[in-house]
């Protein structure tokens, strides 16, 4: 293996940054959101607790149905913390999301195989479409995990560009459930931060989730390609 090929591609090198930086920005709205008045959380909690089961069903499908189409997770996943805790928070956050997932890519394949149509055409011209594209060719279900760790890329694009190559559903399945897991901790125990209620080590925790995405990401990009049977 020659030198050259564990430098980082031009593509990876931009998923990697957009990871980081999303990171801070998470990061960045937690620690002011912490810091401007905002109603006590044990009112908001009270609130979501007197409304019954049928507030958590309905943030549930809210959270499927927006998520399927180009609308960033983070604003659920934030507020499943605050609103629920980090265990009720962390179950309908992965429930939700993939089951979007799911939708997302049965759909666009199907949709792609009976009729292409403007909308898969504008997947392939989003910008950020080429660098993911070539890692799923080149990974297969590999790249859906390493891609899943840290928001590198939209969470929707990742499935509508998934869709759109040979990776078979089952192991984009496996690949997302385990991808999305370190995340999706990670911003729920951010967003049960908020209410200040919970345990300073939890903080430690979401940060050390985070920077292990980075580095699956950034081990994934440096690896050889292993293009899939």
């Amino acid at each position: 293996m020659g030198a050259n090929e564990s430098r980082l591609r031009p593509g990876d090198r931009g998923m990697v940054v957009r990871a980081v930086v999303g990171c801070g920005v998470i990061l960045a709205i937690v620690i002011v959101g912490m810091l401007l008045p905002h109603p006590a959380a044990s009112t908001i909690r009270a609130w979501a607790d007197s409304t019954g089961s049928w507030f958590l069903v309905l943030f549930l499908l809210a959270h499927i149905v927006i998520t399927v189409f180009p609308i960033p997770r983070t604003m659920f996943t934030v507020s499943a913390g605050f609103l629920f805790g980090p265990v009720v928070g962390i179950g309908v956050c992965m429930v939700a999301s993939t089951i979007a997932a799911s939708i997302a890519f049965l759909g666009v394949r199907e949709i792609d195989r009976r009729h292409p149509s403007v909308v898969i055409a504008r997947v392939r011209e989003h910008r950020v479409y080429a660098p993911i594209a070539a890692r799923l060719r080149a990974r297969g279900w590999l790249a859906v995990g390493s891609l899943r760790l840290i928001a590198a890329v939209p969470f929707s694009l990742l499935n509508y560009a998934s869709a759109l190559s040979p990776v078979r559903f089952w192991p984009y399945l496996v690949a997302t459930v385990a991808g999305l897991a370190p995340g999706t901790i990670a911003v729920v125990l951010l967003g049960d931060a908020l209410t200040g209620a919970s345990s300073p080590w939890l903080v430690v925790i979401s940060g050390a989730l985070m920077a292990v995405g980075v580095a699956g990401l950034l081990l994934d990009a440096r690896l050889p390609a292993r293009p899939e049977a």
